[in-house]
């Protein structure tokens, strides 16, 4: 089936999955290249969103190999990012990630905007006869009998509304999940001292890098990510204070990124307003259960991360490949029980909290002090050590590109390109 605007009344799938981010349409694509009927539901129109998980990491190249994409990804505008570097004063930058000593296919950060991976799944899933996306067609609501989740309700854009019954209903709408909190299920918050605000300065010809670089000043803290064409920059500073970033307006925010990347005092005028600059609310969390009867959360829904080390899109994905392997032949047969939810979880659990654990070290030991005025940059012994052992980087690059655990494509849902 494919995509269609929805009528209004009670309609039913096997699996509907709410939300078309990566997670939603990885195990939309997957499920019905196993022949299970699924129905993928996004609010929006399209997919065209700024500041959203952009980098394709190692793990979800490699998968997008598998499923027989990857010379179709290979053709979308990106940049590739080979290492993870701090500056350490004079003496330039130093390594703390090498993704180069990978031994993958791919042994970079394709980063590309996240619109085009998007539509890159969506255009292979309705080649699929049992995938139908539903865009405009935002989900209000669990439909609920006896503690058991039986679908969702839905209201269209255009003012329609309807049910859609379902065998399993998959939770992919983030760290806001309405599915999760009328499901009654609660996040575990961990810490966060930081925030990040988001925005975008124009790239002169010839400065394309293929090093992450943050940067630190006097309390201040920058990660410019290289993007083509542009740099996507975030600001990092302490939890809490963005109603008073916003107050004191943009000539101050402009002057407060020029502080910290003086090579980007020519272009801060791009920034117009403190429209501008997006806010994220940084939050680490995780579900204690990620299913209910009849409901599954994944991604962000069940995890939420950092964006220290842009590791949640690929976390996310690798939940939904999990799902699809474990759910795909119960779904087919109508046998998902709560039994087979809880192995998802259990199958994921390790990696997402080793993830989480290092992120919370990266917060405590790096980013906290740096936002504090105390340092700038990571503690000195271990810039020593990287200098010293620089083979030692590929631990880093491997928890981040690699990660604990990672998922290949089930023996149904691969192709060759």
């Amino acid at each position: 089936m494919s995509e269609h605007p929805a009528t209004t009344g009670k309609e039913a799938t096997t699996c509907a999955i709410i939300g078309a981010g990566p997670a939603g349409m990885v195990l939309g694509l997957l499920l019905a290249r196993a022949g299970v009927e699924v129905t993928v539901l996004e609010k929006h129109g399209d997919f065209l969103r700024d500041f959203r998980g952009d980098t394709v990491h190692p793990s979800t190249l490699r998968l997008l190999d598998e499923l027989g994409l990857g010379e179709q990804f290979a053709a979308l505008p990106q940049s590739k990012l080979e290492e993870i570097a701090f500056p350490d004063g004079d003496e330039g930058l130093v390594v703390v990630g090498d993704l180069r000593r990978l031994n993958v296919r791919h042994p970079y950060i394709a980063i590309t905007p996240q619109w085009d991976l998007l539509n890159l799944l969506a255009e292979a899933a309705e080649k699929e006869p049992t995938f139908t996306l539903r865009r405009n067609t935002e989900v209000t609501g669990l439909i609920e009998q006896n503690g058991v989740v039986e679908g969702v309700r839905y209201r269209e854009r255009q003012g329609g509304t309807g049910e859609l019954r379902a065998d399993l209903t998959v939770a992919c709408d983030g760290r806001w999940s309405i599915a999760r909190r009328q499901a009654g299920l609660r996040p575990k918050e961990l810490p966060v001292p930081i925030d990040a605000w988001w925005f975008k300065l124009p790239q002169h010809e010839g400065e394309e890098s293929a090093s992450l670089t943050p940067t630190a000043r006097d309390g201040r803290f920058a990660i410019v990510i290289p993007r083509s064409g542009y740099y996507q920059i975030a600001y990092i500073a302490k939890k809490g204070i963005d109603a008073s970033l916003r107050a004191r307006g943009i000539e101050h925010f402009r002057e407060e990124v020029a502080a910290v990347r003086p090579e980007l005092a020519d272009r801060v005028d791009r920034l117009g307003s403190m429209d501008d600059v997006k806010h994220l609310d940084v939050r680490v969390n995780r579900l204690n259960r990620w299913h209910t009867e009849g409901l599954l959360c994944i991604g962000d829904a069940a995890h939420a991360m950092s964006p220290i080390g842009g590791v949640g899109i690929n976390l996310a994905v690798q939940d939904a490949v999990a799902t699809a392997t474990v759910l795909a032949a119960p779904l087919r047969k109508g046998e998902v029980t709560s039994s087979r939810l809880a192995k998802v979880r259990r199958r994921r659990l390790l990696p997402t909290i080793a993830v989480q654990a290092l992120q919370q070290l990266l917060h405590k030991g790096v980013a906290e002090p740096i936002v504090e005025g105390r340092r700038t940059g990571p503690p000195k012994p271990v810039i020593k050590l990287m200098r010293r052992f620089p083979k030692l980087s590929f631990i880093p690059a491997y928890l981040i590109g690699i990660g604990l655990r990672p998922e290949h494509a089930p023996a149904f849902a691969r192709r060759v390109s």
